[in-house]
């Protein structure tokens, strides 16, 4: 990454080596508005003229609220270029943590999306007594807008914002990310200049020729989307923001992709609405749908299957798999997946349809990725988040957790040197909290070393195994498997109710409502079918023995989710005790 030592390199690198109008692209009024790099570096040093104009200094602390959208951009390199911190916050975060991160990070200025976070973020600063201003990038009646920043900066010439980026070293703080984690007070991550390019230069690697537009979803908030973006910048990929979560496919057909990141969740909604329309074929054509995708569930990397499934699953791709991409654009090449475990079955039926998706594995900590599968042949290898990156050091401990180093490693917590010295200890190296193996170079996860419970006859469980596993059933939603200190495990269970109503239409059961139906003690048995069929493979003292149906899904807003959908465990377990403790009221172990 010769001349690149600050993030914010990355637009001088992106002007001189590439030349395309769409650096970002956003949709509004039914339009797509294109950026270049000329405006993107323009309305950039704007926002740092504007900061400086309102006194904002080297390490001052700039929050950015909202969306994504090409505004978060603008924003975060105008904040960075003149060496204040960045300070991301979810749209969705609860008001307990919005006011924990402004006070702990002494914010000066807020950059927010809406009247609704406007009023959020207002409400909570006059509380904590803070004297904070806060921008919008929408138009709000009575607030200042985003562009009263930028204003009367276009040819200013008394601020030299290359004095200011001169000051600017590789090791400065670039970001401070307030990690809400499953349990406990939020963490704020320091994170530099070389631990992002560090990652990127690691990431970049992975990315074949021919990668030249991108579709962006998962919040830049989150570490994992914002590097991805930054390489992207390095790489000349044109980035185009998806509306909402809820106009993807829409947005898909439009920009036609050749890659995007995604989560686990969404890969299995894909892969389930797919399966649902199969099933609403007849004849020849549901025949061919169902052998095309058991062939896919079969496949096998690098033509380890044989010359006869090699030419079946040519047919297959020509007949079948082709509609599958064509629903994701028809010119993907590749999805990148994190923040949760990917079922290998879906990892071997989007390839099997010519769809690579690249399982990767990080933290914010480690800004963020640490190992993650490749395109090329050799380079992936089903049922684990692939090789480390090339400038990751990566060990087992004895205990099984996963210990790694590098300089893409976090420079601390902020103001927590205690945690600092319990996360990172002798010879640098970073305690993951996650537990897995090395095998060949591939890294495998096997569970979060917080969450394995011992049962009262002092066995061992993975929740997050088993948790994946049910998770194949198409009625199942969400799971959370418990049974620390109990005699057995049990789940609580989010049935999928879209899946449920269909299926107890079928069965003769005319009930819609989700608490009727999670009171039906056929729908039970059927759920509870799924459990016991996908128990099959575990040990004895691992099968989950009793299951409890819920009637709503764990969401973010509900706390029950962190901002990249992690359960929180002790919150679900709370928020469910009386049910719990139902579950365990006697000695026998059958569904309820």
């Amino acid at each position: 990454m010769q001349g690149i030592s600050r993030v914010f390199d990355l637009l001088k690198h992106n002007k001189a080596n590439f030349n395309y109008n769409d650096v970002l692209a956003y949709k509004t009024d039914a339009k797509w508005v294109k950026y270049s790099c000329e405006d993107f570096i323009r309305i950039a040093n704007q926002v740092s003229k504007g900061l400086i104009k309102r006194g904002i200094k080297k390490d001052d602390k700039v929050a950015i609220m909202a969306e994504n959208r090409p505004e978060w951009n603008f924003c975060d390199f105008g904040i960075m270029q003149i060496g204040a911190t960045q300070v991301p916050m979810y749209p969705t975060l609860a008001e307990n943590d919005i006011k924990f991160i402004l006070k702990d990070a002494e914010v000066k200025i807020v950059f927010v999306s809406s009247e609704a976070l406007y009023n959020k973020v207002k409400h909570i600063a006059d509380l904590n007594g803070q004297d904070i201003g806060i921008f919008t990038f929408d138009v709000v009646t009575g607030a200042s807008h985003w562009l009263e920043i930028t204003e009367g900066h276009e040819d200013q010439t008394e601020i030299d914002l290359e004095e200011y980026r001169k000051q600017i070293t590789e090791d400065d703080l670039l970001t401070l990310i307030y990690t809400s984690g499953t349990t406990g007070t939020p963490k704020g991550v320091m994170l530099t200049h070389k631990n992002l390019l560090s990652n990127i230069e690691g990431s970049a690697r992975l990315y074949p020729e021919g990668v030249t537009r991108a579709l962006s979803f998962l919040p830049l908030s989150h570490i994992f989307e914002r590097m991805v973006v930054y390489m992207y910048f390095y790489l000349g990929i044109s980035v185009y923001y998806a509306e909402s979560l809820d106009t993807i496919v829409q947005n898909l057909s439009e920009v036609k992709p050749h890659c995007f990141t995604a989560v686990p969740r969404l890969l299995e909604k894909v892969y389930d609405k797919i399966v649902a329309k199969g099933h609403e074929l007849t004849g020849i054509k549901k025949s061919l749908f169902f052998w095309a995708l058991n062939l896919g569930l079969k496949y096998e990397l690098d033509g380890a299957n044989g010359s006869w499934y090699e030419l079946q699953l040519k047919i297959a791709r020509k007949l079948i798999f082709k509609k599958w991409k064509e629903a994701l654009g028809g010119e993907i090449m590749l999805i990148v997946s994190g923040g949760a475990s990917l079922q290998e079955r879906l990892a071997r039926v989007f390839w099997g349809a010519g769809i690579k998706v690249l399982e990767g594995y990080g933290l914010t900590e480690t800004s963020p990725v640490i190992a993650v599968n490749g395109p090329r042949k050799g380079q992936t290898r089903f049922g684990t988040v692939g090789k480390p990156l090339f400038n990751v050091e990566v060990k087992i401990a004895e205990d099984g957790e996963i210990l790694c180093k590098g300089p893409s490693l976090m420079k601390g917590y902020y103001k927590r040197d205690d945690a600092t010295q319990e996360a990172i200890t002798d010879g640098g190296w970073f305690h993951t909290g996650d537990i897995g193996k090395l095998t060949d170079g591939f890294l495998a996860i096997t569970d979060r070393k917080k969450e394995v419970f011992k049962t009262a006859g002092g066995k061992y469980v993975s929740p997050q195994v088993l948790e994946t596993k049910f998770k194949e059933s198409i009625y199942i939603e969400q799971v959370m498997v418990i049974g620390e200190n109990r005699r057995f495990p049990s789940a609580l269970i989010v049935p999928n109710y879209e899946k449920v109503i269909e299926w107890a239409r079928r069965n003769q059961i005319n009930e819609t409502d989700h608490e009727q139906l999670a009171k039906n003690q056929k729908v039970i048995d059927m759920i509870w079918s799924e459990v016991d069929r996908l128990n099959a493979d575990f040990g004895k003292w691992e099968k989950v023995k009793k299951i409890a149906l819920l009637t709503h899904e764990f969401t973010i807003d509900g706390g029950e989710l962190t901002p990249k959908l992690s359960l929180k465990r002790k919150v679900i377990l709370s928020n469910n005790q009386g049910l719990i403790e139902e579950l365990y009221q006697d000695e026998e172990h059958h569904e309820i």
